[in-house]
Order: structure tokens, then sequence, then C-alpha cells
């Protein structure tokens, strides 16, 4: 089943990033924003294999399947790298920028997961199947790190929402 405390977490540390961005760029607008938050969902993309099984994908296409490597950082890249490409060449460098900023803050978060090993996936696969150790502070299934990151969304947005009112009441 979707972990969906897990997801939301991801999302809203993304949107805080962004938002954190924001406030150091002004270039970056609320759509930069969102590809953050995008990014930070991406290499949560392995949890289409709940839909398409990995041994239903490999007997469809007769050959051998995993949805894994696309939780790995080189498969996050190659992902976002592909999606990028959909989009206007002038804006592909920083689209791929946010969403890689996106992409490793997914993967610093699930490195302070808890594990039974007290090491981390293949993180690097395939050019490295070192394991690097975890934090250990919570599990993918606690709610208080979406409550944590939700707090801070709430704290982000409501500095925003400061400066734009202090920026409109300057003009």
């Amino acid at each position: 089943m979707v972990d969906v405390a897990d997801l939301l977490t991801h999302v809203l540390v993304g949107y805080v990033i962004g938002m954190g961005l924001s406030f150091r760029y002004a270039w970056l607008r609320p759509a930069h924003v969102t590809l953050v938050m995008i990014g930070a969902f991406v290499p949560d993309l392995v949890k289409i294999e709940l839909v398409a099984p990995d041994g239903l994908v490999a007997r469809t296409l007769g050959v051998p399947f995993s949805w894994a490597p696309l939780h790995t950082l080189v498969g996050s890249l190659l992902v976002i790298g592909l999606g990028t490409l959909l989009l206007a060449p002038a804006h592909r460098k920083r689209a791929f920028a946010l969403l890689a900023v996106g992409v490793l803050s997914h993967h610093v978060l699930d490195a302070l997961l808890l594990t039974p090993s007290g090491e981390a996936y293949a993180v690097f696969w395939p050019l490295s199947a070192y394991r690097p150790p975890v934090g250990d502070y919570y599990l993918s299934s606690d709610r208080w790190p979406a409550v944590v990151a939700g707090c801070c969304a709430l704290l982000v947005w409501l500095v925003a929402r400061r400066r734009e009112t202090d920026a409109a009441v300057r003009q």
C-alpha cells in the first residue's frame, strides 16, 4: 500500500526548499517551486510496481525487468533528464536543476530512515553497490515527519505571504 504520509512529507519538504530558494532568487516563481516538489516525488515513481508488478512487466516484455532502479540517484536523474526533454530547450537547464534539488531532498530524507540492517538502499547503483549507513530516525510509515514538514511548510507559506504584503505596501 502507498504510504501517504511518506509521499506528503517528501512533497512538503520540496515546497519548503523551493520556497526558500524563491526567497533568495527573484527569478524563481511558483511554477519553479512546483518543479522542486515534483522532483521530491520522482524517486517514489518506483511505487508504480503496485499497479504493474515487475513480474508482469517482465512477462509482457519477455525480458528481465525491475522498477527498483527508479529509486536510486542515477535512476531518478535519468527520469528527470527524460522529463526535461518535454520542455522547450530554453527552460531545460533550470528545470533539470530544480527537479534535481527535489530528487536530492528525497534521497537525503530516505537516508534518515530507520532500517533493520542500519543501511540504506544502494543509492548510487549502478555506479556503486555501496549501501550507506542510515540515520535511524524514523520509519517511512511514521506520521510525525509529515506533521513537522507540514508545520515548516505553513511557516514558510506565512513568511511568503508576509513578504508579498510588504512588497505591495512599498509600491
